[in-house]
């Protein structure tokens, strides 16, 4: 039973076990892709676990910044820092932007009534299902801009990004990954440990603002909740980083654009 719209009890049939089991199901299918899964997580938290809009998107924001700090070592790892250091001035760049949106984000999210962020979460979720086929189905070509250009359009992207970001409570690192490589003609790889810088500081603005917000007790009312979430996140991103290939993109990301478009529908007619 809810009680509120903040608290979910883990009830007998909302177990540990299923919790830690959806949790798990979210991050492979994140890892199988090279993502957290954060995208997929909030309309189970919505739609499966009852929780309302604004108290799904908290807790979604609070497992995402976990995932994002247990995998950033092991990210970090697989490109060299001295390459990602020559390259800070993108993270700064996009920094520049994002922290201002993150912190705009939140604030309009606690804001909105609850039928307009139901709203604006499903059309969102339609935005990433786009930004995941375009991302995954071609070749990101990468723009030749003057250098006021390149600035002024790295600071505008992560404002948006981190506004995104922040209402949907994910990383955004589908989003960062492709406008890294357009703007600034960096390998894919190095785009997705540089996201990552970006990611977390960004988070970080949004987790401080929704704290503010007296929404923000949900995370202290689903304490076990979203821990045992974010152990089954962690272990199935490890398993989707195993069987990553393991499925043909061509099948797998029309599926999970899929996924997303139907519960954006389911969302977008949530009362």
């Amino acid at each position: 039973m809810t009680t509120g719209q903040n608290r979910v009890p883990l009830s007998p049939t909302r177990s540990a076990s299923v919790t830690f089991g959806a949790g798990a199901a979210i991050g492979t299918l994140g890892g199988m892709i090279g993502l957290g899964g954060a995208e997929f997580r909030l309309p189970l938290l919505i739609g499966i676990f009852g929780f309302a809009a604004i108290s799904a998107v908290i807790l979604n924001k609070a497992m995402s910044l976990v995932v994002v700090l247990v995998a950033l070592p092991a990210r970090l790892a697989a490109v060299p820092a001295a390459e990602v250091a020559a390259h800070w001035s993108v993270a700064v760049n996009l920094l520049a932007g994002s922290l201002l949106g993150a912190w705009a984000g939140a604030s309009w999210a606690v804001r909105m009534r609850s039928a307009t962020l139901y709203r604006v979460l499903a059309a969102l979720m339609v935005l990433m299902a786009a930004a995941l086929v375009a991302t995954h189905s071609a070749a990101v070509e990468s723009l030749t801009l003057p250098g006021w250009a390149q600035v002024s359009g790295g600071v505008a992207a992560g404002f948006g990004i981190g506004v995104v970001a922040a209402i949907m409570g994910v990383a955004g690192g589908e989003l960062l990954i492709p406008t890294i490589v357009l703007l600034f003609a960096v390998d894919i790889k190095l785009a997705g440990s540089l996201s990552l810088l970006v990611s977390l500081p960004t988070m970080l603005v949004a987790f401080a603002r929704y704290s503010r917000d007296g929404s923000f007790a949900v995370l202290d009312a689903n304490l076990r909740f979203t821990m045992i979430m974010i152990g089954g996140s962690v272990a199935g991103a490890v398993l989707g980083g195993l069987l990553l290939g393991a499925i043909p993109d061509l099948v797998l990301i029309p599926a999970l654009a899929v996924i997303l478009l139907v519960s954006a529908v389911k969302i977008a007619r949530h009362d």
